[in-house]
């Protein structure tokens, strides 16, 4: 997930993340800034792809954490696979928030779940006061008052069961996202691997998702489901995860990185609308509107506040 202006401070490359970029990457004259619209257009088709399929949820999830931890293995390899308690429970989290997107995606529009789980930042703003006690402003009270109001208008109009059960899971989806932050945060994080949590929490998933895939090859897979499942783990989590890694290991500013990600939760819908012809409601576009709205002001605002300094380079994955 292309995300907020701390989680990709959160998510700088490390040095030694930085020298195992592929040497495409590094010394490509591309801007960073293409490389990071480049990542944010392929976490866009997740929605897409995942709606595609005729797997469920389960059986979708193995297949496609299982490629996408392969994949972030093998680019990350240089700093190893240390764990510790805090990226295992971080690992816990990213593995919920994988199989809960995947199931909200399924289970409702892809607007709904994408833009519901895009509330992440709104739990932070919530928490960080908790975990860091970093100071509660009054702009992060307005931010959080009107993403409120955005929310709800998701369970406004007509819904089917399944609607609201999807919406509940995009909600828990970004609950477990906004946690995983947090952790990301915490400075024994920074004692392993910063991939080590996605790298494990896909693995987990897979663990979890097995029975269900077991299943589901026992039925047959058709090519189809096959080649949707190797288009996201290997292309939309990973190749997007080197094309994101490699503009953050060439000093793009966290703002702009930020900036340019939150085309993502724009094109979802969209793609999804042009493919397969899923319309979200009125509702859930002026909802939806509304939390990218004041989550891209509230990340300006604190931008500016900071006089638009970006910090020390720290490592990202996706939903």
């Amino acid at each position: 997930m292309a995300i907020s202006f701390r989680l990709c401070e959160a998510l700088r490359p490390s040095n030694q993340v930085t020298q195992a970029t592929p040497s495409l990457i590094k010394h490509t004259a591309v801007s960073p800034l293409l490389l990071v619209l480049g990542a944010a257009i392929l976490w866009s088709t997740g929605g897409l792809f995942i709606k595609a399929t005729s797997l469920s949820a389960f059986e979708l999830s193995f297949g496609r954490s299982f490629l996408a931890a392969i994949t972030i293995a093998i680019v990350t390899r240089h700093e190893g696979f240390g764990l510790n308690r805090v990226s295992a429970i971080a690992a816990v989290l990213y593995a919920a928030l994988l199989i809960l997107f995947v199931l909200a995606t399924k289970l409702t529009t892809a607007a709904n779940a994408i833009f519901l789980q895009y509330t992440a930042p709104v739990y932070v703003l919530i928490l960080e006061p908790l975990f860091y006690k970093e100071k509660f402003r009054q702009r992060d009270l307005i931010t959080v008052a009107v993403c409120v109001a955005g929310m709800s208008l998701f369970f406004v109009g007509k819904l089917r069961p399944q609607d609201v059960t999807g919406n509940l899971v995009a909600l828990g989806s970004g609950v477990c996202f906004a946690f995983y932050f947090l952790l990301l945060r915490h400075a024994k994080a920074r004692d392993v691997n910063r991939a080590s949590s996605a790298i494990y929490g896909n693995l987990l998933a897979v663990l979890i998702c097995a029975p269900a895939f077991w299943g589901a090859m026992r039925r047959g897979i058709s090519s189809t489901d096959f080649a949707c499942i190797a288009y996201l783990g290997i292309i939309q989590i990973g190749v997007a995860y080197i094309l994101f890694t490699g503009a953050m290991a060439r000093g793009l500013r966290s703002l702009d990185a930020s900036i340019v990600g939150y085309i993502e939760p724009v094109l979802n819908p969209i793609w999804v609308f042009l493919f397969l012809g899923e319309r979200p409601s009125s509702w859930a576009i002026l909802g939806g509107s509304i939390i990218i709205a004041s989550v891209l002001a509230h990340m300006l605002v604190a931008a500016k506040a900071k006089g638009w300094k970006v910090g020390p380079p720290e490592m990202p994955p996706h939903e």
